[in-house]
């Protein structure tokens, strides 16, 4: 049996002096520097997918089926998965979804997943049979640096987790708002309504001033999330510079319900030709046919609003039936202890 050795790196104490993100306070970015970043963005060979989730499965098993198939249609298409270095929960299972594609493939990928970690978290796994098929591993000196490193990937997932995908998330946000951060597709796999709540809020702190609008892909399933990848992969070559990279990013929210009901209703024809199909349209064709499908579009992306809030209520609705079951129960709890009655 052929033993392959683990390439390991550390990243040098001295990066730890500069703060990566910190560059982008500079006040004006250089003309070469956007040259150099759209060059290597749109050139690169392999696609560098980052996905942040839990490290618990969750008490929905839906959560790990997506996950699972999640990481099957990321080695696909042949991108390469960036992420925590965890075998555990969600986070286990997207890996393991694209080890099992990636071991029936022709290894035109030789390096399908990069786990970025710290010593810390790497000393939890010391002796785990998945983490062992992950040849290329990057070792972080703090948390803050492990992050910095899982943002250098081409866009970013956030499949269902808890407390450490938020802080991801938000931390990411943050980033992108404040210009210190490439601006990037953000897309938020919200199996079974995970992130319905967070969305909302997400909404009502824009509403009332206090954060820009994320422009968050929101994908229901992985159907949904391979049809993203595919406008993704089709849009990127289109970007021009960093303004233009977050025009593109709402393109593609405000275009991908219409793409999702063209692949289904024509589910032979590959995304790409779905596209430029419509934009062939929108190029050649008489004002009567543009605006037509320019109503198309609109109706595919608010009906798909409408259901999602449809969902919101009925996720509300059970809130509401639990928060009412806890009242009851906490009054109960008041009576049998004589609490109602002044008594303890």
């Amino acid at each position: 049996m052929e033993v392959r050795q683990k390439k390991i790196l550390k990243t040098p104490v001295k990066k730890q002096k500069t703060h990566p993100l910190k560059q982008g306070q500079k006040k004006g970015v250089s003309k070469t520097h956007v040259r150099q970043f759209l060059n290597r963005y749109n050139t690169q060979k392999t696609i560098r997918v980052f996905v942040a989730g839990g490290s618990r499965s969750g008490n929905n098993p839906n959560y790990t089926k997506e996950a699972v198939a999640l990481g099957e249609a990321i080695a696909r298409r042949n991108y390469q998965l960036t992420f925590g270095l965890s075998s555990h929960g969600i986070m286990g299972a997207v890996a393991q979804g694209v080890l099992e594609v990636w071991k029936k493939k022709d290894k035109k990928l030789l390096k399908p997943i990069q786990g970025i970690t710290t010593e810390h978290y790497q000393k939890l796994y010391p002796d785990d049979v998945l983490l062992q098929e992950i040849t290329d591993i990057i070792v972080s000196h703090t948390l803050e640096e492990r992050k910095q490193n899982l943002l250098g990937a081409d866009f970013v997932v956030f499949a269902p987790g808890g407390l450490g995908t938020l802080d991801e998330l938000v931390y990411d946000c943050i980033a992108m708002q404040d210009g210190l951060l490439e601006v990037k597709p953000f897309i938020l796999f919200n199996v079974d309504g995970f992130f319905h709540h967070l969305l909302e809020y997400l909404k009502d702190i824009n509403l009332k001033g206090f954060s820009d609008q994320m422009p968050f892909i929101v994908v229901d399933n992985v159907y949904e999330m391979d049809v993203a990848f595919a406008m993704i992969s089709a849009y990127r070559t289109r970007i021009r510079d960093k303004k233009h990279a977050r025009r593109v990013v709402q393109k593609i929210i405000h275009e991908l319900p219409y793409i999702i009901e063209q692949k289904k209703a024509n589910p032979s024809t590959p995304v790409s030709t779905l596209i430029h199909n419509k934009d062939q349209v929108f190029k050649r064709a008489k004002l009567a046919a543009k605006q037509a499908l320019a109503r198309k579009i609109e109706t595919a992306y608010l009906n798909k609003e409408i259901q999602r809030m449809y969902d919101r209520l009925a996720t509300t609705s059970r809130d509401t039936a639990l928060a009412s079951h806890k009242l009851d129960n906490l009054r109960q709890r008041m009576k049998d202890t004589g609490i109602e009655n002044g008594f303890y």
